[in-house]
């Protein structure tokens, strides 16, 4: 047998390859959302800019990532920091101007990197103009923008629907007029009303804009919610509601199939692709449903979006046998339409979810190498390739959906600390006393500034996890072949290449032709050689060429 080896350097700062080109660049792209609001802050105000994310634009390009996905920068009174926009093409002031996307853009273009923004069209803002207009003048072109309905026959909401943030989905018009607007989130997110081709044209105008000024596509929030049953039928209940549940507690015990996750959607999708055509943009939904067929139907072809993030796999528990199976139902139903993630800002970090500490983060690295070896794109959240676990929040809770639902309730605040840059106050995040979201100070070893330094780091591993879908293409352009597959493991080839994963708890031994030089291996010390069979760690993913192949 070929003597198992290690391909390329196993520390130290590694080279950035070209970026990547042809229509079809997104395939193989690694994505980095930033949480702007935490991210950094240039002004002094305790708030992330845009200023602040130009300023960290190398230290993103250095950690091999090709898209930078922003979290909303538009003009927001901030009831949902960012999500409940007042206008589309504006910046909001606390974040910077439209001087400084231009500058951001510049420098994101010189660097490599392309920018997604996200937008956000289920809702707007109650301070947005349309919905002014809308509630002023109930005949006027406005109303139609939005959801509107009679009173049930009690006089109540006009059907079943609840909030993700707790409460009915359903306020009374403050114009007067006696009916409702639907909301699925909060009363000051209207929800957009997508039956009037209007919403269309105005969406497609907001994404030429953007992109003549330098972006490469669009985060969609919410797109798995876009169209509403024109009946307004109540949704199924699946279980009783009572007072105390946590509002996501109360939205999942309903069967949400007259509010989200229609089939108009993907009909509607084909306009999004048709506004965007000429424009070269890439879309990327939210799209949180767990009905395979159906997000395969939003992503199956050119006429729909070109990715949706795949939120049943990367923002649940440890669940090593379900999370096998499900990627491979997504594989198979979505031609190559997916964006794997482990964590993303409503969802507690993916280390913390996983077990805590080491052991979090090792389950971690395992399991965002192996989505690296899936179709379709791959996306970190801020920090993730620091190790960081939930931050603890030591001021009032910022989560409008916890903070207007009683006193310790789970809050998404424990994913938006600001970024740890350094052991400064604030985390050299900020130079205002207190940050906009006072957490607990981190220990040294968990800072960009020492582990961008520090051979073998968590910082390191990532880079070199990033930069290998670059070297080594045929991850995600050779075919994808199943070879072998058991409850917690699965070996995948990709051309020449072999990714074995061990989610398990005990060593899986695999044929050693799989495994011949290793290029990455999510934990040191994941391989071992015993004759004919080659052993990998438990909780470890190992990318190899076999041992007839060169490594390339």
């Amino acid at each position: 047998m070929q003597a198992l080896t290690h391909s390329g350097p196993g520390d130290g700062r590694q080279p950035r390859p070209a970026r990547l080109e042809g229509s079809d660049w997104w395939r193989g792209a690694v994505g980095y959302e930033v949480y702007v609001r935490s991210f950094q802050d240039t002004d002094g105000d305790g708030v992330g800019d845009l200023a602040g994310v130009t300023q960290r634009l190398p230290y993103l390009a250095e950690l091999g990532v090709d898209v930078v996905w922003l979290t909303p920068f538009f003009s927001s009174p901030g009831f949902d920091h960012g999500y409940d926009v007042s206008d589309y093409v504006g910046v909001d002031p606390l974040l910077g101007t439209l001087d400084d996307w231009d500058h951001l853009a510049a420098t994101a273009k010189q660097l490599g990197l392309r920018l997604f923004v996200d937008i956000v069209p289920n809702h707007t803002s109650s301070h947005h103009e349309w919905f002014r207009q809308a509630v002023a003048d109930p005949t006027g072109p406005f109303r139609d923008y939005y959801v509107w309905a009679d009173p049930a026959a009690d006089g109540g909401p006009p059907n079943n629907w609840v909030s993700h943030f707790g409460g009915p989905a359903w306020s009374m018009d403050p114009g007067g007029s006696g009916q409702y607007y639907c909301h699925l989130f909060l009363p000051e997110q209207p929800d957009l009303n997508w039956a009037n081709p209007a919403v269309m044209d105005e969406f497609a105008a907001i994404m030429r804009f953007w992109c003549d000024r330098g972006a490469d596509g669009f985060r969609i929030d919410v797109a798995h919610g876009l169209t509403k049953d024109p009946a307004l039928r109540d949704n199924p209940v699946l279980r009783e509601v009572h007072a105390g549940m946590h509002p996501m507690e109360v939205f999942a015990s309903f069967q949400h199939i007259h509010d989200l996750h229609r089939h108009e959607t993907a009909v509607l999708f084909q306009q999004w692709r048709t506004a965007v055509a000429d424009l070269d943009a890439v879309l990327v939904g939210e799209m949180d449903t767990r009905d395979v067929d159906r997000f395969a139907e939003y992503v199956k072809d050119r006429n729909a979006l070109h990715a949706a993030f795949v939120l049943q796999v990367g923002l649940s528990d440890w669940d090593p046998e379900a999370t096998i199976t499900t990627m491979l139902e997504y594989q198979a139903k979505s031609n190559g339409g997916t964006a794997w993630e482990v964590s993303n800002h409503d969802q507690a970090r993916a280390v913390s979810r996983y077990g805590g500490g080491e052991v979090g983060l090792r389950r971690t690295l395992a399991l965002t190498t192996l989505m690296g070896a899936f179709d379709g794109m791959l996306f970190l959240y801020q920090g993730e390739e620091l190790g960081l676990p939930d931050a603890v929040v030591l001021g009032h809770m910022e989560d409008p959906m916890s903070a207007r639902n009683g006193a310790g309730m789970w809050s998404r605040d424990v994913a938006r600390g600001p970024m740890p840059w350094s052991t400064d106050p604030e985390k050299g995040f900020t130079t205002a006393p207190i940050a906009w979201l006072h957490t607990e100070a981190l220990p040294a070893a968990f800072t960009a500034d020492h582990q961008t330094d520090a051979a073998h780091s968590t910082w390191q591993r990532y880079q070199q996890l990033t930069l290998l879908r670059k070297r080594h293409p045929m991850l995600w352009q050779a075919p994808f072949e199943l070879l072998e597959q058991g409850p917690t493991h699965l070996v995948v080839g990709r051309g020449s290449l072999r990714v074995v994963a061990n989610l398990g708890t005990e060593p899986v031994a695999v044929p050693a032709a799989h495994v011949g030089t290793v290029l990455f291996e999510s934990a040191d010390h994941s391989v071992r050689v015993d004759g004919a069979h080659v052993w990998i760690s438990p909780e470890c993913t190992v990318v190899a060429a076999t041992a007839t192949t060169d490594a390339g």
